[in-house]
């Protein structure tokens, strides 16, 4: 009965609402972009500014290229490139269309970044591409199942809350924390920036 309770609470997370994103693009037809600087991998988490809790886990990962892994997530724009749960051509313009549509006046959002070797980028990668759709509030769930199983991340454990994904990362060596705020945006809002190779707006190195 207790499991059976624990199991409901957790479906009913508000966070990670999405419901499953199909494949919009053929592996032939996905843009490639790798940013500069080396081989990262950076937790994205969606916090609520009223109570501080969890509400959203994602990954990008920079290796070979950059990707977002979206776990369950809600953004859908006709000029992302999807296939399942991953944001191909992760560019700087869509990293702040990301960053940007989620972090308003109710919400900020939290970037944590650790560099790591081309291998661990290329495993991760690989990993993060063939995964499929995740279903509603499971976002951290398989955002920790990835990472747990990547060399030098094996201290995080399974949880399915942003929140505590977050602390655990937070707490492994060489980590780079940026939060952003924009308490003024009362839009969930869905604007999408062009790249023409300008500094980024949410820096999330």
């Amino acid at each position: 009965m207790r499991y059976a309770a624990l199991t409901l609470a957790l479906l009913c997370l508000v966070g990670c609402s999405a419901a499953f994103r199909g494949d919009a693009m053929r592996e032939a037809d996905l843009p490639r972009y790798r940013h500069p600087g080396g081989a990262k991998v950076t937790l994205i988490t969606v916090l609520s500014t009223q109570d501080g809790s969890g509400a959203h886990s994602a990954l990008i990962v920079n290796g070979a290229q950059r990707v977002i892994f979206d776990p369950a997530g809600s953004l859908s724009h006709a000029s992302l490139a999807e296939r399942g749960d991953v944001i191909y051509g992760a560019n700087p313009a869509v990293v702040d269309s990301y960053i940007d549509y989620h972090t308003r006046n109710t919400h900020d959002t939290v970037a944590q970044t650790r560099d790591v070797t081309d291998a661990v980028a290329g495993d991760l990668l690989a990993r993060v591409m063939d995964h499929g759709p995740v279903m509603q509030s499971f976002c951290a769930q398989n955002v920790s199942a990835l990472l747990r199983a990547t060399p030098g991340f094996e201290a995080i454990g399974p949880t399915f809350f942003p929140k505590t994904l977050m602390e655990r990362f937070a707490a492994l060596p060489g980590v780079r924390t940026v939060r952003f705020s924009q308490p003024e945006d009362r839009d969930k809002r869905t604007d999408f920036y062009g790249w023409i190779g300008q500094k980024p707006k949410f820096n999330i190195e």
